[in-house]
């Protein structure tokens, strides 16, 4: 018995895949290459989809989309065809809501759609871009929220007289006004490769290690902490 399609899944019949890993090591330990590839074929196998392609990224972070060119490649062979670009997760893709936006507006505009395994979402379909939407919508909220604590909070300490000192949270840093907190670009790339190691499964303590084989310390000079990398990934 012939499978049958959808209209979109008719109009939109070849599939681009985009697999990532951000270390060598995860490849053994954490969602490897080869493991994110065969949930993918097996999702445009059920969904009635030619995988006609897979751009790979190994080793490289999520910090920086425009850095990995598997992934610039990937964008433009589905921008090309007008196909579906199939990721295991959206951590694979973007690191953060904004990114995360922009491209499934580029995608949209060429006629493409996004798909993300982990997270359900599915752009093929009217409800999939309303939940695409909707957590992006969130995602964002959540983020200003912290960021208007943050605010508000040394807003009141400095009315009341109080020295803004101590340190910002790793990741962040004081703006000139020395109230509000923007990213740390370099400590920003640490806590996205710690946080898919975390996804991977890593213990705090391995993660930690991990980074210090990469080179990538604490502030002070040393290993982070269990307690510092759970503060990262939480």
């Amino acid at each position: 018995m012939a499978r049958s399609t959808s209209k979109t899944q008719a109009d939109h019949q070849h599939a681009i895949a985009y697999v990532r890993v951000s270390t060598s090591g995860q490849a053994e330990d954490g969602v490897s290459l080869d493991a994110q590839r065969s949930k993918i074929a097996a999702w445009c196998e059920v969904m009635g989809y030619e995988l006609v392609q897979t751009f790979a990224d190994e080793g490289i972070s999520g910090h920086s989309m425009e850095k990995r060119a598997g992934l610039q490649a990937a964008i433009d062979a589905v921008c090309a065809c007008g196909g579906v670009l199939v990721v295991y997760s959206l951590s694979r893709l973007a690191r953060n809501t904004r990114e995360t936006l922009e491209l499934g507006e580029r995608l949209a505009k060429a006629g493409a759609d996004l798909v993300s395994l982990s997270e359900k979402i599915d752009t093929t379909s009217a409800a999939g871009k309303m939940v695409f939407r909707m957590l992006a919508v969130l995602a964002e909220f959540e983020r200003d929220q912290v960021s208007e604590r943050t605010t508000m909070a040394l807003q009141y300490k400095k009315a009341q007289g109080e020295k803004l000192g101590g340190r910002a949270p790793y990741g962040m840093q004081h703006a000139a006004d020395g109230i509000h907190l923007e990213e740390h670009a370099a400590e920003q790339a640490v806590i996205a490769i710690a946080r898919d190691l975390h996804q991977a499964g890593l213990s705090s303590r391995k993660i930690a290690t991990r980074l210090a084989e990469q080179g990538m310390y604490s502030r002070n000079g040393s290993v982070f902490a269990p307690s510092a990398i759970l503060a990262m990934v939480g």
